[in-house]
């Protein structure tokens, strides 16, 4: 509905698992004259502000990791035409148009794995991308059939182990100074040898979780290294490539210390033009407000939520679905443009990964790692991913973190603006967007455990609505 249109009914679509509601549509709301006098409406308002906008959305999605990749691989045709149909199809699905894939492996991949393993190939004669032909690519061409609009960036857990301090892939490790051009090479190498399989690539973080030693791939840069790799040979590999308009974020990592890796990354002109803007995680707490101050220190840079995930709950059906909506919001309200989620298919373990063989092989690491506070048993051997895989039965099914997130995915076009909104209580989480066409999306979560009555106000207009325990609701306007 154009805004320029006078608002008569506003759709309604609603997830509830306690009533069995699933992104589900509800009976239109009729809208009322907002007049003077009207009872009730002063104390539960969500006021929607067209006037005021603020970010440009770039999109929603999910993680081609090789996890998902040979899950998908593994189905039979029909099964993969509904798991794409229902990620990628704008209408019959949930629309995902922004999403991640890997350089190299990860810790959702089958086991370790470069394009190059030949020691001390500077000249990168024998790289080759043969092993992502078999599921990765694949997996990417089918979904980009369902959304020709699907936007990829791409991120490196470690570089291959020759180009490393501590020769291997795994538990850390810096890239070797003398290996910084050929490490930016082989990343531009890997986007022109994927834009050759009609897969372009737009945009890369530098580095997964650039503090993090890991017991899986990873590889350790400080501010400076980073910055002084990107600008003294990532970006002018990528020039010298024809790659110039491919964006690059730095950090990739929690947002608890997104400011200060900010000020440190940031901190000339230089660097300053050659990143387009930073990455973040959710795996150290909320810290929403930090993106605030980023934004403010640097509004001419792109935040991007380039992972979370979360461990399976069956005994709290709507714990993940709810933990992905708080965060979006979070996000969304502080000046992020996007969210990825993790894996897109797991099976019925949490996988297929390799990061569970470090655990056989460190038990007294793995003890302590276990015991630290929050971790439980479904959270360390079962990662959840929207849509999860019996591999005896070779059933999909669908975890609430995907019907949540289609209340975002769904309603938010690309290139939507976040606009003004305020809400009268604190346990209704709500944001508001301008699409492109004119429409108006509001979003409202209910985290708690009481019915709580809301009236929507939009230019002059209201209507009325209960919105039920644990549940979010999309309002169309």
């Amino acid at each position: 509905m154009s805004a320029s249109t006078k608002l008569q009914v506003i759709r309604v679509i609603e997830t509830d698992l306690n009533q069995g509601k699933r992104l589900a549509e509800q009976k239109s709301l009729t809208v009322r004259d907002d007049q003077p006098g009207s009872n009730g409406q002063e104390g539960q308002l969500l006021n929607i502000y067209e006037q005021v906008q603020y970010q440009e959305i770039l999109g929603f999605g999910g993680a081609f990791t090789e996890a998902s990749a040979l899950n998908f691989a593994q189905l039979d045709p029909k099964n993969q035409a509904l798991l794409m149909e229902a990620y990628f199809d704008p209408e019959l699905g949930l629309g995902y148009n922004f999403c991640r894939s890997t350089i190299n492996s990860c810790d959702f991949s089958a086991d370790f794995y470069t394009y190059d393993d030949t020691e001390d190939d500077y000249n990168l004669s024998d790289f080759n991308i043969e092993h992502d032909r078999q599921a990765i690519i694949p997996m990417i061409k089918a979904a980009r059939e369902n959304n020709e609009d699907l936007r990829l960036f791409c991120s490196p857990w470690s570089p291959p182990a020759w180009m490393k301090t501590n020769h291997r892939m795994d538990h850390g490790g810096s890239l070797r100074p003398e290996c910084r051009d050929v490490w930016a090479r082989y990343t531009a190498r890997f986007i022109q040898a994927y834009q050759a399989e009609g897969v372009p690539i737009w945009g890369v973080t530098v580095q997964n979780e650039a503090k993090a030693a890991q017991g899986w791939e990873s590889c350790v840069y400080s501010a400076g290294e980073e910055r002084d790799f990107v600008t003294g040979f990532l970006k002018p590999a990528y020039e010298q490539a024809g790659l110039g308009d491919v964006k690059v974020f730095f950090w990739d990592h929690n947002k608890e210390r997104v400011v200060e890796r900010g000020l440190e990354t940031l901190c000339n002109e230089r660097s300053r033009a050659a990143f387009d803007g930073v990455a973040v995680h959710w795996y150290s707490g909320d810290h929403f407000t930090a993106l605030d101050v980023f934004h403010r220190l640097y509004p001419e840079k792109i935040i991007i939520a380039s992972e979370q995930c979360t461990h399976a709950e069956p005994d709290i059906p709507y714990a993940s679905g709810e933990a992905y909506a708080h965060d979006i919001l979070g996000n969304l309200n502080n000046w992020a443009a996007a969210w990825t989620d993790w894996n897109m298919l797991l099976d019925d373990q949490g996988g297929p990964d390799h990061w569970k063989d470090w655990q056989e092989a460190n038990p007294e690491a793995w003890e302590a790692w276990r015991q630290t506070p929050l971790k439980t048993e479904a959270e360390i051997w079962v990662g959840e991913a929207p849509v999860m895989l019996d591999r005896r039965s070779q059933t999909l099914s669908f975890s609430s973190s995907y019907y949540y997130l289609g209340h975002f995915s769904k309603y938010i076009q690309r290139s939507a603006r976040r606009i003004g909104s305020s809400c009268y209580s604190p346990l209704l989480e709500t944001a508001a967007f301008m699409n492109p066409d004119g429409s108006v999306t509001a979003i409202v979560l209910n985290r708690s455990s009481q019915t709580l009555p809301l009236t929507l106000r939009w230019k002059k207009r209201l209507a009325d609505y209960q919105v039920s325990p644990h549940s979010i609701v999309t309002f169309l306007l």
